[in-house]
């Protein structure tokens, strides 16, 4: 990591006049002192209880650094922390690369402050100086503890920033890795997921979005929690873990965390297999946008399976479409809608003229002269088991369509 800059040093500080024996003594002092500062942070903030990591080594060099910074400064006001200000700023940087909060960070540096001036009290009253030196003293100490504050919290800043961003790259690198069309290694997987804080799943869904329309405009939801999201690719994606596990996925959860966005979920399917789900999904998506399938909020593919079948291969079920259907070709409208959709109902109601009759509400008769001329149409196609299915298909594929 290259070393960070900070966004700001400590700027001029008020000059006091101060003995020369203070700055003697106060230098002398700053190994003992930086000690018992050191101590104190460990024994106020359990963060830094224990020792030994780079973070804490970090701090032990920046309270040497501070209380230098504050002695320079009492010595020669106008000059420059740049250096201690690049030292918080790095300590605030690691301490969050090391998972620790910022707040612990102030806690430390507010008790080291406030113990470096209980040190410092002692020794200026065993020198007897006077209360203005002391009050300014202790605003110097104070402006002094408020720099080296904001140069970590920048730091610190900075690095949740990139972290963020770098967790987020990791992500996508996962997804990707999970729907490629090479099935992935489960040691990769354990890996990238590791880097990315994702826990792996056994199951998974995807899901993917419509374009921006029915006026929910072309700002993408955000990502739920939990799931892996490119909200960049065509169309957009999410990996939901365990959709069946708990109800954050549900179809009241989803729909709201879509906010009003067109999409179709695959199926559920083992965690290997998910650009399987992605498949099925894209899909779905496909023939909802042509009007196959209804245009809601969320479809799920798992809901539509045979419709998702029949349209798997367009150009083969057009050829299966045509040809089973040729003998209907040579009958006008509109009586060549009402065959087709009476040797519909029939083929779907078991060959039942009651059933038929009723669904289609008109008399059983109308029906019985309606298969009359279906029977010179398609013969014995009718009556023939894969023939029956070749209708059915192609009947079915062709309501869809509509």
């Amino acid at each position: 990591m290259a070393r960070p800059t900070p966004h700001r040093s400590p700027g001029h500080l008020p000059a006091t006049s101060v003995p020369p024996a203070l700055l003697e003594r106060l230098r002398d002092e700053l190994p003992s002192v930086a000690a018992e500062v050191e101590a104190e942070v460990q024994r106020q903030v359990p963060e830094y209880a224990q020792t030994g990591s780079s973070v804490d080594d970090r701090l032990r060099t920046g309270v040497v650094q501070a209380l230098t910074l504050f002695v320079d400064h009492v010595a020669d006001p106008p000059g420059r922390g740049d250096a201690i200000a690049a030292t918080y700023y790095e300590l605030g940087w690691h301490t969050a690369l090391a998972g620790r909060s910022l707040e612990a960070l102030q806690s430390a540096l507010r008790v080291g402050g406030m113990h470096a001036w209980r040190c410092l009290g002692r020794t200026a009253e065993g020198l007897g100086l006077d209360s203005a030196v002391m009050a300014a003293l202790g605003e110097l100490a104070f402006q002094t503890v408020h720099e080296v504050a904001e140069a970590a919290a920048a730091g610190f800043g900075e690095a949740r920033l990139r972290d963020s961003d770098e967790l987020e790259r990791r992500r996508r690198r996962l997804l990707d890795l999970l729907l490629g069309e090479q099935p992935a290694s489960p040691d990769a997987v354990r890996e990238l997921a590791h880097g990315a804080r994702w826990a792996v799943p056994e199951q998974v869904a995807v899901v993917v979005l419509a374009a921006g329309s029915d006026g929910c405009g072309d700002e993408l939801p955000p990502t739920p929690v939990g799931a892996l999201a490119d909200l960049d690719a065509r169309p957009p994606r999410l990996l939901l873990p365990d959709p069946d596990g708990s109800g954050r996925f549900g179809d009241r959860a989803l729909t709201l965390a879509l906010r009003g966005r067109p999409a179709a979920m695959g199926p559920t399917v083992p965690l290997a297999e998910a650009a399987l789900s992605l498949r099925w999904a894209s899909r779905a998506l496909r023939l909802v946008e042509r009007g196959v399938l209804p245009r809601q909020q969320l479809v799920r593919s798992a809901d539509h399976l045979p419709v998702l079948l029949l349209h798997g291969d367009e150009q083969l079920l057009a050829l299966l479409a045509a040809r089973a259907l040729e003998p209907l070709e040579a009958i006008a409208e509109p009586h060549r809608t009402r065959l087709h959709e009476t040797l519909l109902v029939w083929l779907l109601s078991g060959s039942s003229v009651p059933d038929t009759a009723a669904r289609l509400h008109v008399h059983p008769q109308t029906v019985r002269y309606r298969l009359r001329q279906l029977e010179k149409l398609f013969g014995d196609q009718l009556h023939d088991l894969d023939g029956r299915l070749e209708l059915l298909l192609a009947l079915q594929a062709a309501v869809s369509v509509e």
